[in-house]
């Protein structure tokens, strides 16, 4: 093994299988892009499996969506609804990663790790906020129009 710093590796933690990342350097291209799709297949995976307020927000998004282009009047105003949705998804799976960061890093109680976690949940608040705000601009009748 020594001598071989980008031989791939592949070991066993956890049940779990890990592979280098000198594996997957140089790689170009389609393949490099069917890798990526597959790892961001494998993050939503994840956080549906080990996240119930992701799965909640997966079913506020299936209701909200298609609610949303019903909705909306303009294609700006759509994508306004719906964009306000998938970002409190992008919030919540970022939030998910901090926290299994912190925890594999410090699974004792550290003031730190609990602020980093408090400042992710301050995060996903913030996205349902921003998202409460833009559906009440888009369909509230403030009779401008």
């Amino acid at each position: 093994m020594q001598g071989q710093p980008y031989r791939a590796l592949l070991e066993t933690i956890a049940g779990e299988k890990s592979v280098s990342a000198a594996e997957f350097k140089g790689k170009k291209g389609f393949v490099r892009l069917w890798n990526a799709l597959g790892y961001s297949r494998d993050g939503i995976a994840a956080a549906w499996k080990n996240e119930a307020a992701f799965r909640e927000e997966v079913l506020l998004a299936a209701i909200a969506i298609p609610l949303a282009f019903y909705l909306g009047k303009t294609g700006v105003e759509r994508a306004l609804l719906v964009g306000s949705i998938i970002f409190i998804l992008i919030v919540e799976i970022l939030n998910s990663a901090v926290e299994a960061v912190v925890d594999k890093a410090s699974p004792e109680k550290h003031d730190l790790a609990k602020r980093a976690k408090d400042m992710g949940s301050a995060a996903v608040l913030l996205s349902l906020m921003n998202a409460a705000v833009i559906w009440a601009c888009v369909l509230w009748p403030f009779g401008g129009d």
